[in-house]
């Protein structure tokens, strides 16, 4: 009697061990999450903030679990946030775009708030966050600080080509670019002709307030920038 009681008390305690182990192994915890890329930055002290709206960068997030240790791509799985949605957003996916419309630097964070860990055992409310820094850099433009509008090409398109301007002052620019000067005082027309670079054939301004032809005419009332296409 005595030797199946002692049998029953073993399978009870190594059903016991056997529960223990099998319950930390779902118990699986999030501590921590890394986005990458860690910073960011968009555009260049030549470069009105204008022109860099549209710019933008896919962020990931990855969490570190325990129990057991672990990493994954919580991309799909976290709330994403900009602390300044004027100078660049974030999406629901982590798609991080400049605005065009401030510079300077954001935190951008990716959030996890739940009551339960990834074994569905009560986590007493965690919330993890991990933070990214966005940053958009201010145009101090060129011309030594003249104050004058900027005037700024930049270029698309498959092939390769120059700028010229009328009147002068525009100097060398050719493809890839960009290009921007300040030498023109504000209320100033000015030409801008494209010539295309064999072999490439034609060239157009899609963001061009007036063109006709390989020409682009703009009034500089304030900063201006505008793309030429070569193909």
């Amino acid at each position: 009697m005595n030797g199946k009681w002692l049998s029953v008390i073993a399978l009870v305690v190594v059903a016991g061990v056997l529960l223990a182990v099998s319950s930390c192994g779902r118990d699986q915890q999030l501590v921590s999450i890394q986005i990458q890329p860690s910073v960011e930055t968009f555009g260049a002290s030549n470069i009105p903030v204008s022109a860099n709206a549209g710019s933008q960068v896919q962020l990931r997030a990855l969490g570190t679990y325990i129990h057991p240790p672990v990493t994954k791509d919580i991309t799909d799985q976290v709330t994403w946030n900009s602390n300044d949605p004027q100078m660049m957003t974030v999406s629901s996916t982590g798609l991080l775009m400049a605005t065009g419309d401030a510079c300077g630097g954001t935190l951008v964070s990716a959030t996890v708030d739940t009551n339960t860990s990834a074994g569905g055992i009560d986590s007493h409310g965690a919330i993890v966050t991990g933070y990214m820094t966005g940053n958009v850099v201010c145009f101090t433009g060129t011309g030594g600080g003249s104050g004058n509008p900027a005037l700024g090409v930049t270029f698309s398109g498959g092939g390769t080509g120059s700028v010229t301007s009328n009147p002068t002052g525009l100097g060398t620019c050719n493809s890839p670019g960009p290009c921007v000067t300040q030498a023109f005082i504000s209320g100033t027309t000015v030409t801008l002709t494209a010539t295309p670079t064999a072999p490439s054939t034609t060239a157009s301004w899609p963001s061009c307030p007036s063109d006709s032809g390989n020409a682009c005419t703009v009034n500089l009332t304030g900063d201006t920038f505008v793309t030429v296409a070569f193909n």
